[in-house]
């Protein structure tokens, strides 16, 4: 789809299913270029002479010419002319790159807009040692389709297949994936098939087959998959993910909110769309990713038995039990939740809480059983752009709970057998928030202010209208720039400190083969109380390691004797404790003593302490 660059010129190719007529328009000229259709509504024209940096349109039945839904760039807006773009004019450095595996991932997403204080690709590039330096083995990128505006979280894209000019041309983004390659790091992408944005959507200016008249969802009319004439929309939005798996060589998407992506059809929109990107990818390798609330196990499970054959998926339960256990939180869904580290231990257990209990929140079951599905096949977080962004006020968890608590919870996450993902800044407990913001034109902005704020009168805390008008307005630049986030602050503390730490719970999650080994049962967790747990990790070829938490208050917790098994008890010793003075500014250190033929801990705060046979006493 779209400008293809061939050695005469340029070959153009649309699907328009509904037209009688497509040309080309050259904007240069205004010259006609007329394209001829196949039986399928793809139409096709050759237009010698015209190359890279030359711009068009499409005019379909003699109407005003539009923006090519398939354009690589759009660098007037989504609004404007397309430009051709030659992606052969990249010189990559990475051919022997294989990509990263799910079992070496550890996942850091990012805003492009407010990553840096530039915003751009080639700012977010500079950054990338930084990051592999710190144990990041692939960085997620929001996602990139171009929108309307200069400023937006990146679900409104339109222009699908342009980079966002505001980040930088194609060969920025490029350079980005090949630096990260260069570095021995993994580039993912978010991807949004489920729904256009609300302004510049030209593709179903050409097709209103995109919609189908069956399928509901949150945004509207849900996208055709499955019904008539639904092949030419699987084609289209295949074409885009192979799109970025040969033009910028993307290690992994990850396909956003699968749960609305509605397919009765015989074989799954998803099933197709894994096995044609990784044609693509070929020796590289390509992770396929879905973001979804349902906790289907049927998204991770081979084709063979019946599922979709994806990589892994987001399972968000880790996130809300932790969120309720330290900041509270009951309105929404969190309200299916205890805040229980006994049911935290279920999670790591197998993967997620709900296998088909009633959710209150939902009004029925959710939930299937995991049993088998290997633990890095879940991904879990502490903090994402959904669950801060779509906060009121942006507000991430460390903003929320005393520090403390947020080591000890940093600590689980980064020794739990599941695939981490960890959220731009988190990593040294960035100040900033990160708000929902965008740029629509003023009625459509006015809408969006609005719908914001309508949208927490539900909350307590919002309940009355004064309140409510505290929430930032996603319109105002404002509350884009205080998004950004402060390098600098980094080399502070308490920042400096909670780097530190994620820089050592990563080195370790590298360098043990008990945390590297993620086999079923190759875990334990046992559930003490309400505030405390304990996780076992063991390897066929290295010693066992024993991670105590206690995420809430203080007192004393007896390690389970059948979890020290492998050592005697005056074997085992710390490895590392997230009150090591390096770690924690004011450190409260954490008692440690045999008892019998178990482990005694004393924490005076929430705190946790990783046990290993032999090493170095703390």
């Amino acid at each position: 789809m779209g400008a293809i660059v061939e050695p005469a010129g340029t070959r153009f190719r649309a699907w328009a299913p509904d037209a009688r007529t497509l040309e080309v328009v050259l904007e240069a000229t205004g010259r006609r270029a007329p394209m001829s259709a196949d039986s399928a509504g793809v139409f096709d024209a050759f237009v010698e002479g015209m190359t890279a940096g030359d711009r068009y349109r499409l005019s379909m039945d003699g109407a005003p010419p539009l923006p090519d839904p398939a354009s690589r760039r759009q660098p007037e807006g989504v609004h404007g002319p397309s430009e051709v773009v030659d992606p052969r004019g990249f010189a990559w450095t990475d051919a022997e790159w294989r990509g990263v595996a799910l079992e070496d991932l550890v996942l850091y997403e990012l805003h492009v807009g407010t990553f840096t204080p530039e915003g751009t690709f080639a700012a977010a590039a500079e950054k990338l040692a930084d990051l592999r330096d710190l144990g990041v083995t692939a960085v997620e990128l929001m996602p990139l389709a171009d929108f309307p505006g200069n400023r937006n979280w990146g679900y409104d894209g339109v222009a699908l297949f342009a980079p966002a000019r505001c980040y930088g041309p194609p060969d920025d983004l490029r350079r980005l994936v090949d630096t990260a390659h260069g570095l021995g790091m993994a580039v993912h992408l978010d991807v949004v098939y489920n729904h256009f944005g609300p302004d510049g959507s030209y593709a179903a200016a050409f097709s209103r087959r995109f919609f189908s008249e069956r399928h509901k969802s949150p945004w509207g009319a849900g996208i055709n998959l499955d019904g008539e004439h639904s092949s030419g929309v699987r084609a289209f939005f295949i074409a885009n993910a192979v799109h970025w798996v040969r033009e910028y060589h993307i290690d992994g998407l990850r396909i956003d909110a699968t749960h609305a992506m509605v397919d009765d059809g015989p074989r799954h929109f998803l099933v197709d769309l894994a096995e044609q990107t990784r044609l693509a990818a070929g020796a590289r390798g390509q992770l396929l990713v879905a973001e979804d609330s349902r906790n289907l196990d049927v998204l991770v499970r081979p084709e063979t038995e019946g599922g979709f054959g994806l990589d892994a998926v987001w399972a968000d339960d880790f996130h809300h039990e932790v969120r309720v256990l330290l900041a509270g939180d009951r309105e929404g869904y969190y309200a299916d939740f205890r805040g229980d580290a006994r049911d935290l231990a279920t999670i790591l257990e197998r993967g997620w809480l709900y296998c088909g209990q009633h959710s209150a929140d939902a009004g029925h079951t959710r939930g299937s059983d995991p049993a088998g599905i290997p633990p890095r096949r879940f991904v879990i977080c502490l903090q994402n752009h959904d669950q801060t962004g779509n906060r009121a006020l942006g507000e991430r968890l460390h903003h929320q709970v005393e520090p403390a608590a947020y080591r000890a919870a940093s600590a689980l996450l980064l020794c739990a057998p599941q695939t981490p993902l960890l959220f731009m800044g988190q990593e040294w407990a960035a100040s900033t928030p990160f708000q929902f913001f965008t740029d629509h034109e003023p009625d459509l902005g006015r809408l969006v202010t609005a719908g914001r704020r309508e949208e927490f009168a539900r909350f307590p805390s919002f309940a009355e209208q004064d309140a409510r008008g505290s929430i930032p307005d996603p319109q105002a630049r404002s509350t884009f720039e205080a998004s950004r986030l402060r390098w600098d602050e980094r080399a502070r503390e308490p920042h400096a400190s909670m780097r530190r730490l994620y820089r050592a719970l990563l080195a370790l999650r590298r360098a043990e083969p008990s945390l590297r080994h993620a086999a079923p049962l190759a875990h334990e967790v046992v559930g003490v109380d309400r505030a405390c747990l304990v996780l076992r990790r063991e390897s066929p070829g290295g010693a066992p390691l024993v991670l105590v938490v206690r995420l809430a208050g203080d007192g004393t917790l007896d390690v389970p004797r059948e979890l020290l098994r492998g050592a005697s008890v005056a074997g085992w010793q710390p490895r590392l404790s997230t009150e090591d003075p390096a770690h924690a500014p004011d450190s409260q250190p954490i008692g440690i003593a045999p008892l019998g033929d178990s482990i005694r801990l004393a924490f005076s705060r929430p705190g946790a302490v990783l046990l290993g046979p032999g090493g170095s006493p703390a």
